[in-house]
């Protein structure tokens, strides 16, 4: 199984994309994926996509990417977040 790396955007890449990196982290633990995950600011996505399998943001994404990309308000609000968490596991296997 290769290593997965995820980036997790918000606008400064400090408060909410705190929240969701904790949640994504616990995620791939649980489901045993070898996955690094790394918190920046949306404005950091696009040249860093390259390096990336899969962008997961709490805010509107700025532009199209290479990779996926998820919005991921629902580990924010707490509604929702069962099919989240299957959306972001559909990238990963």
């Amino acid at each position: 199984m290769s290593k997965y790396t995820i980036l997790v955007a918000c606008g400064a890449g400090i408060a909410t994309s705190t929240v969701v990196t904790d949640k994504v982290e616990n995620l791939v633990k649980e489901h045993n994926i070898d996955a690094s995950v790394k918190q920046i600011k949306i404005s950091e996505a696009a040249g860093l996509q390259d390096g990336a399998d899969l962008i997961v943001s709490t805010t509107i994404l700025p532009t199209t990417y290479k990779i996926p990309a998820i919005i991921a308000t629902s580990y924010i609000t707490g509604m929702g977040m069962e099919e989240l968490d299957e959306e972001i596991l559909s990238y990963l296997k």
